[in-house]
């Protein structure tokens, strides 16, 4: 009998290191998991850049990504008024009233989260050091929640716009068939490219007439970016023009929940499937949000 409970207590303690070192591999790779920062930015306003991230986030949600938005536009924060929600904090709250990043976060449709960044992200530039650790201390936090961050900037090539382009591991630069519009594109990938030729800059084209327009707008912007600049644009794919964003835009209510089945609606859903179509290594170089908003407070500071 001695022997037999002595095998059986052998087996238990055995069946309990397989269970803890299980856990233990769980949690390590939990950790060393960091979600993926993807900048929506454009050369010029008015093109329908934040349209573009409330529906892409949407539809990156729908796909079962957990999905936050930043609402980084410093001028004209518009997340809330699509989404019909006023959010109660900004990240100023979590500098200033010792707010938790989970206390700033506001539900949108279909489990998407969105903070506001208010003046929160201006008055991270007159920090203390250790004010600003803090800070990025608590926004880590966000690494273990998100699959995806969406940064929602402002348009231009304005210092703060830039500084939020640089920190992002991947860039999705809207433009619209104007000319004024594509010449913007072009003048914010060149700025980029002066400080940082390894960005990934994915383009978007909103507002074409047709396919052909789309593709034709597309092609130029890539052939003269690689032309003068040395730089390789990715073509995520086009949005067509719809009087169905209008109406949802009224509406306060992203357009593929007012119209699932319209053409702009598909045309978003094959962005985010193509978006989500990267190899193993871009998975690897992302640095998180932790990792972000280090990048943007030292170029902020420089």
């Amino acid at each position: 009998m001695s022997d037999q409970a002595d095998k059986l207590r052998e087996i238990i303690n055995d069946l309990k290191k397989q269970q803890l070192t299980k856990q233990l591999s769980t949690e390590n790779v939990l950790e060393k998991r960091k979600c993926r920062v993807i900048t929506v930015t454009s050369g010029k306003g008015g093109v329908g850049k934040t349209n573009i991230s409330v529906n892409l986030a949407l539809n990156l949600s729908k796909m079962g990504y957990r999905v936050v938005i930043l609402d980084a536009d410093l001028g004209l924060a518009n997340i809330d008024i699509l989404f019909g929600i006023s959010p109660h904090y900004t990240l100023l709250d979590v500098i200033n009233n010792n707010k938790t990043i989970f206390d700033i976060l506001s539900d949108g449709p279909m489990n998407v989260k969105f903070i506001s960044g208010g003046s929160g992200i201006e008055e991270m530039v007159h920090l203390e050091k250790w004010q600003l650790e803090a800070l990025i201390e608590k926004v880590a936090s966000l690494d273990k929640v998100a699959d995806i961050i969406i940064v929602d900037t402002g348009a231009g090539i304005s210092e703060n716009v830039i500084s939020f382009v640089l920190a992002a591991d991947e860039i999705i630069l809207v433009t619209t068939p104007e000319p004024t519009s594509i010449m913007d594109a072009y003048a914010l990938v060149k700025t980029v490219s002066l400080k940082d030729r390894d960005k990934i800059i994915q383009l978007v084209v909103n507002r074409a007439d047709n396919e052909k327009e789309a593709i034709s707008v597309m092609n130029k912007l890539t052939l003269a970016a690689e032309a003068f600049l040395g730089v390789k644009l990715k073509q995520l794919g086009y949005v067509l023009y719809d009087t169905n964003v209008v109406k949802a835009v009224k509406r306060q209510e992203p357009f593929i929940l007012s119209y699932p089945k319209s053409l702009v609606s598909r045309q978003l859903n094959e962005i985010a499937h193509k978006l989500m179509q990267v190899d193993q290594n871009s998975m690897k170089r992302s640095s998180g949000i932790k990792g972000f908003f280090r990048k943007l407070a030292n170029l902020n500071n420089a």
